[in-house]
C-alpha cells in the first residue's frame, strides 16, 4: 500500500512518524481521511481522535485541535496537544470530566462558561480515546 510522510508538531514537541498509509483527523466540518496522493490543502482540526495506520497497525491519539497541512505526499499536523491512547491516564481523565461537569452545573461566575465547556469536551475525548 502506498504511503506518505507524517509529522506532528505541538508547542512542546515534534513527532516525526515517517511513512504512514492512512490518517483520519477530526476536522471542524467532520472527520476526514488522508491517503497517498491526497489533494493539497490546509484544514482546521477540532478536539477529537486521530487515527494513524502505519506498518499494518492502527494507533489512536487524542488531540485538542489545530491544523492539518496536506502537501505533496506529506502531511504536517500543527496541534495544540496530542496524546497516544496508551499514555492517557483514564483515572485522571475521569476526574477531569467530573470536575468539568460539576463546574458546568454550578454556573459560578468566576469560571468562564466557554472554558468550562472546552474542558468538558476535552475530558470526554481523552476518556473515549483512552479505551482504544
Amino acid at each position: 500500500m502506498s504511503s506518505f510522510n507524517l509529522d506532528i508538531v505541538t508547542p512542546i514537541k515534534e513527532l516525526k512518524l515517517g511513512q504512514v498509509t492512512y490518517l483520519r483527523c477530526p476536522g471542524i466540518d467532520g472527520a476526514f481521511g488522508v491517503m497517498n496522493n491526497h489533494r493539497q490543502g490546509i484544514l482546521a482540526l477540532t478536539v477529537g481522535e486521530i487515527k494513524i495506520s502505519q506498518d499494518g497497525k492502527d494507533e489512536y491519539f487524542a488531540t485538542g485541535g489545530g491544523f492539518a497541512e496536506i502537501m505533496d505526499n506529506s502531511v504536517k499536523l500543527l496541534v495544540e496537544s496530542i496524546e497516544p491512547s496508551n499514555a492517557i491516564d483514564s483515572d485522571r481523565a475521569q476526574k477531569s470530566l467530573e470536575r468539568a461537569k460539576k463546574r458546568k452545573l454550578e454556573r459560578n461566575p468566576d469560571f468562564n462558561a466557554d472554558r468550562v465547556e472546552v474542558s468538558l469536551v476535552r475530558a470526554m475525548n481523552r476518556l473515549r480515546v483512552s479505551k482504544r
